[in-house]
């Protein structure tokens, strides 16, 4: 098992990139920018999906700020998360390393006693995009939810690289908008004397939103955080992480943006009561789209203080979310939380939800401005992933990347400014500790998928041919065994075992 609980992080040295690294170290990437370092600021929503954006073809859900974001950068519409649910997810986004090498591969909470523990933390010796950018020379805040290690441990975001941490360190205390107390840097704030557990049921009897809220909104907390960060770093580099808490269920968001949205919606499918988890909501279809329109409020002041600033020109904006939208319930009306996700048609058409590795549960909105290098209004069709960004954040910053920890990704760089696209070695992949067990790998058009490989009985790999099948309607494992073959010995020699997320089918 780890030791959970080490000393602040030991002091590493970078070394040059050894050959065989898949992207430019400091010296080729301060010629290709000029010497000009971008700031770079990283938005992640939680349990986004594909479909919900207006620029990703949303219909009813306002998200105006986002959609002008895209307008004035680039859409990438095969980008895919590093995992299905959260810790995974952000543990390959902060390593750079995907999920058959990553040290988290599922949701697992460090166990440490505390009502709010925090998740399984990552190690001492693993190297964060935040350290690599803050050896470069950059600032670095963190401001929203966490999820890889207490902050006591070594797995802290203040022991990983971040100057700043503001919000939730555990993913249970961020169950609720209303909690007891937020994590700063290494103290908790308290924020609520009367906080709203995130699940509670009401059977019977008039569901009331405001029984269901305490007096400090955590989301504009975060964010007021956020912005009196970036108002104090703004004269140099720095890299700003947002990991926003909404829309994952509970469902608390301000009124105002409930009561723009129709009450047809909510006559038509009822009350949520609570009966899927999480909080009853009186108007659970106009409450999941407010969290929605919250969020991209929140987006749009990040934006606006860039441009009150004059920061805007020099700043690389990521926005994309974490997995896909959350999957359905035992009450088939509602998914999870009483999410409108099938009324919202939020996987955007793709198969699967949240926890799941097919299209609908890891592809995901991504959005790139970076004026000046991007083109406005552009697309790229190129598949991508949470470990690419390790790669391209180090290569544009100058940074060099730690020569003992092998990066799965490639520098996205010359695909975003229009200097071609890179070409990728190995295949994406997730091996996913979570659901029972999932493997998913793509290489090119194809992708497979093995499902219950912790079980006894683990299901066949499948096969799809994404570039005639993107809704995975087809399973043509039997038509081409030869692929699926390929694919297969793919997954297992691209892969190390985890003992702390034991995969049965392949470590035995």
């Amino acid at each position: 098992m780890r030791f959970l609980f080490a000393p602040a992080s030991v002091v590493f040295c970078f070394m040059l990139a050894v050959l065989d690294t898949p992207f430019l170290h400091g010296e080729v990437a301060e010629g290709w920018m000029d010497g000009i370092r971008p700031n770079i600021v990283f938005i992640l929503a939680d349990d986004l999906g594909y479909g919900e954006l207006g620029c990703f073809g949303q219909q009813k859900i306002k998200t105006p700020n986002l959609d002008r974001l895209a307008s004035q950068g680039m859409r990438l519409t095969q980008h895919y998360s590093g995992a299905p649910v959260c810790a995974p997810a952000r543990c390959v986004l902060m390593s750079g390393q995907h999920l058959g090498h990553a040290e988290i591969r599922g949701n697992r909470d460090s166990g440490n006693g505390r009502k709010f523990p925090g998740q399984w933390p990552i190690t001492d010796e693993l190297v964060t995009i935040a350290e690599v950018l803050k050896a470069a020379g950059y600032s670095t805040g963190g401001f929203g939810k966490w999820g890889l290690g207490p902050t006591d441990s070594s797995g802290g975001p203040n022991r990983q690289g971040f100057d700043r941490f503001f919000g939730y360190n555990c993913q249970r205390n961020a169950h609720s908008y209303y909690p007891p107390f937020l994590d700063s840097d290494e103290e908790q704030e308290t924020i609520n004397q009367n906080p709203v557990p995130g699940h509670l049921k009401q059977p019977t009897g008039e569901v009331i939103a405001d029984d269901f809220r305490g007096e400090v909104y955590a989301p504009d907390r975060i964010l007021a955080e956020a912005v009196d960060w970036l108002g104090k770093n703004k004269e140099n580099p720095f890299f700003l992480y947002l990991p926003f808490v909404e829309p994952h269920v509970s469902m608390q968001p301000p009124q105002e943006w409930i009561d723009r949205y129709p009450a047809s919606w909510d006559e038509e499918n009822g009350v949520y009561r609570g009966e899927n988890g999480y909080l009853p909501h009186p108007r659970p279809r106009a409450a999941y789209a407010a969290m929605l329109s919250d969020l991209d409020e929140h987006v749009g002041t990040i934006l606006d203080r860039l441009d009150d600033y004059g920061l805007s020109e020099n700043t690389l904006v990521v926005f994309t979310s974490d997995n896909g939208p959350t999957h359905g319930g035992r009450n088939f009306r509602f998914h999870i939380g009483g999410a409108a996700c099938t009324f919202f048609d939020s996987a955007g058409g793709l198969k699967g939800y949240k926890g799941s590795c097919y299209e609908g549960g890891l592809r995901v909105p991504c959005i790139v401005r970076w004026p000046g290098k991007v083109q406005p209004g552009s697309t790229s069709s190129m598949p991508s992933y949470f470990p690419d960004w390790f790669a391209t954040f180090t290569t544009i910053s100058g940074g060099e990347a730690p020569a003992h920890q092998r990066c799965d990704g490639v520098d996205l760089s010359p695909e975003l400014i229009g200097q071609g696209t890179p070409d990728r070695e190995r295949p994406l992949m997730w091996e996913f500790a979570g659901y029972g067990g999932v493997f998913a790998i793509r290489d090119g058009e194809w992708k497979a998928v093995r499902r219950r490989t912790k079980g006894k009985k683990p299901a066949d790999w499948e096969l799809y041919h994404l570039a005639t099948d993107p809704n995975e309607s087809t399973d043509v494992a039997g038509l081409h065994p030869e692929m699926v073959e390929r694919l297969a010995t793919q997954f297992s020699n691209e892969r190390t075992a985890e003992p702390d997320f034991p995969q049965p089918l392949l470590d035995d």
